[in-house]
């Protein structure tokens, strides 16, 4: 079983929060976003586009992403730990690619530089990187900035 059968893709909703939050913090849990923080994304930032993944009926992974003008950024994308390994992470990344291809030329992300999966999975999807923010997740905890363009 490959974990993608009945796994379906839509724009995020206030009434989401709570099941992203819990997957957020449980993924991230040095510098994870506050309820608030996607709150706020939701209904303030016009910039912002925010996805969950349910399966079932039941969120298992979600994808922030600005974007303004040309480029887009991803700024959280996560799969509950228990649906890891199964290619959803896969499957969100492109559904999030396609979308911002739609009006975007680039795509970018941060990821910690020790986090060898995730940045496994961006290169398989065309991303290269771009450079090191130090500190980016705190001190001595650097991320590495991943870019791929869109028209190719």
């Amino acid at each position: 079983m490959d974990g993608q059968e009945s796994v379906n893709i839509r724009e995020m909703t206030i009434e989401d929060i709570d099941a992203v939050h819990l997957i957020e913090t449980a993924s991230f849990t040095k510098t994870s976003w506050t309820k608030e923080a996607f709150l706020r994304e939701l209904g303030v930032n016009r910039f912002a586009h925010y996805f969950v993944m349910e399966k079932d009926s039941e969120i298992i992974g979600y994808c922030g992403l600005w974007m303004i003008l040309d480029q887009s950024q991803i700024t959280t994308i996560a799969i509950r730990d228990d649906q890891r390994g199964l290619g959803l992470g896969h499957t969100l990344l492109k559904y999030v690619k396609d979308y911002s291809a739609e009006s975007t030329k680039t795509l970018s992300l941060e990821v910690n530089i020790d986090n060898e999966a995730a940045k496994s999975l961006y290169e398989k999807e065309g991303f290269s990187y771009g450079g090191i923010r130090k500190d980016y997740y705190g001190p001595g905890e650097d991320a590495h900035v991943m870019w791929v363009k869109l028209d190719e």
